[in-house]
């Protein structure tokens, strides 16, 4: 692969995958020179907060893994200083992975930049070259092109044909339809509602709409402007959310459980 600027690959494990809140437990970055030498940079970082159970089971990075490692702020300017004038590249650092670095440097009250580097998002190249819709996946699993796609009986037909080909693929000749079930995923644990209007980080509830998404746990919120609580409840909210905020205006608040995906 020619270069024509030093490149780094950067990938980061968080808390979670809120921008504008979570926290580095690890970085890992390679720089690719131009004339083809190769540097690595990787470090586990003391987030300062709880790491999630569902991440330490993505990522095997346990609290007591980073007990001792530095917080981020002390690794800052170590990774701006890496990446130099380098081009960026990684998988969905577009979206996630540069305006949470970013994040992390201007609290440890470094500038990052990253917009005056050029960025190759492998994801978005992906996604582009390789679609994951229907005609995609007609073609993965039945090996058949779809003629007159986006006709709706041409589409139910092929749908019927790839659930055919995913028991058989995924379950055997022995198993049925109600077998795929167990492939099914639960809305991520993340977000208190189904509609995403409240949000968990570091075990409190935070607001994610109006005047103050993002910035106040509900906790905060109920000191600070009852009132808005109070439109909730007489607003178009689904239940969930105003059982929620009629409990939280009398100081009921709900405990953060973590589901043991191990049972």
């Amino acid at each position: 692969m020619q270069l024509t600027n030093d490149l780094v690959v950067l990938d980061l494990e968080t808390t979670g995958t809120w921008v504008e809140r979570d926290k580095i437990i690890e970085i890992a970055l390679i720089k690719v020179t131009r004339d083809g030498q190769r540097q690595t940079y990787e470090k586990r970082v003391n987030p300062q907060i709880s790491i999630p159970k569902d991440v330490t089971l993505l990522t095997g990075i346990t609290d007591a893994d980073v007990h001792d490692a530095p917080v981020f702020k002390d690794l800052a300017q170590e990774v701006i200083d890496f990446i130099g004038e380098s081009d960026l590249a990684g998988f969905n650092l577009i979206r996630f992975d540069l305006p949470l670095l970013e994040r992390e440097c201007n609290e440890g009250g470094l500038e990052f930049k990253w917009q005056t580097h050029k960025v190759f998002d492998a994801q978005k190249i992906y996604h582009l070259k390789e679609p994951r819709d229907l005609t995609a996946a007609y073609k993965f699993y039945c090996d058949k092109r779809l003629e007159n796609a986006h006709s709706a009986m041409a589409d139910t037909e092929a749908t019927l044909d790839i659930l055919t080909q995913q028991v058989d693929q995924y379950i055997g000749a022995d198993g049925g339809l109600d077998d795929l079930g167990q492939f099914n995923y639960k809305p991520s644990s993340e977000f208190y509602d189904d509609n995403r209007k409240f949000r968990w980080w570091n075990k409190k509830l935070y607001v994610m709409f109006g005047k103050y998404a993002g910035k106040y746990s509900l906790q905060e919120l109920v000191k600070k402007d009852r009132g808005y609580l109070e439109w909730i409840l007489s607003s178009n909210f689904s239940e969930k959310v105003k059982d929620l905020v009629e409990n939280a205006l009398i100081g009921k608040f709900p405990v953060f459980e973590e589901e043991d995906k191990n049972k």
